[in-house]
């Protein structure tokens, strides 16, 4: 699979089951998004929670229970099968990891596409801030911090974040360009001090892969949308769907659309 496929292309071939992988680089000039789904009597105070946390959980459409096309960010998808790796949960706990969740989907389930920072990437390394997660082919490192998110009903979780070796000199770079996307995380939250955030070892990341951190960068940290699959634990619903960290689903939003001028 390449850059240059369209989404639609790169949705068919997930549908197909030929990609199955962290979605980091695919489509470089789309927006991705992260992914729950929930039982409608829950969806009003998810909507809630991701509005008192709108920097790791930015609203990118919500929705009709049942409905499974997300006609606003990418028509004619199947938010069902465009997933590469999604998590079924039961009561909290993980039940399995699938492909396709059309057996486990239902008329009363609303679904939530949330900001990812996998969208602003493209514009890193555009302007020749390196991304290395990308470089070495894993997924971006993800870390669960010290700092709390703002409840709402059952839902409540601490902060998620992504981190991303920026060399020193480009820092400044890198947090003008990210903070432009407003609705993929924005700006850092935390520049060069992981034990701020209650991180005690960045080679070892809560969810994702481990990636170098060479002399003279500093790591960057952004708020996560993995924030918002913790959350829906939290409330340890019946059933609940969401994407597999890493395996986001790329919408046909083109990224420029949703930076601030």
């Amino acid at each position: 699979m390449t850059g240059m496929e369209s989404p639609r292309d790169i949705r068919a071939r997930i549908a197909r089951g030929q990609w199955t992988k962290p979605t980091t680089g695919l489509a470089p000039a789309y927006a991705q998004a992260n992914l729950v789904i929930l039982d409608r009597r829950y969806a009003f105070d998810f909507l809630l929670f991701c509005v008192r946390n709108s920097k790791p959980c930015p609203i990118l459409e919500v929705l009709e229970p049942g409905v499974t096309e997300p006609h606003a960010t990418a028509p004619g998808a199947d938010i069902r099968t465009n997933v590469p790796l999604y998590r079924v949960w039961r009561k909290g706990r993980l039940e399995q990891e699938a492909t396709d969740i059309t057996g486990c989907f239902d008329a009363g389930m609303v679904s939530f596409l949330l900001g990812c920072s996998f969208t602003f990437e493209a514009s890193l390394t555009g302007a020749g801030v390196p991304v290395r997660n990308i470089e070495e082919g894993k997924n971006v490192s993800m870390y669960i911090t010290n700092r709390k998110c703002a409840s709402a009903g059952p839902f409540s979780a601490p902060l998620v974040v992504t981190m991303r070796p920026i060399p020193n000199d480009l820092v400044m770079r890198a947090v003008r360009i990210t903070s432009r996307y407003s609705l993929a995380h924005g700006a850092p939250i935390q520049v060069g001090d992981p034990g701020s955030l209650g991180i005690r070892d960045l080679d070892r990341p809560d969810f994702g892969d481990p990636v170098t951190v060479k002399d003279g960068e500093t790591p960057v940290f952004w708020a996560c949308g993995v924030t918002s699959s913790l959350a829906v634990l939290s409330a340890e619903p019946e059933l609940c769907i969401t994407h597999a960290p890493g395996h986001m689903f790329i919408t046909d939003v083109l990224n420029e659309t949703l930076a601030a001028l």
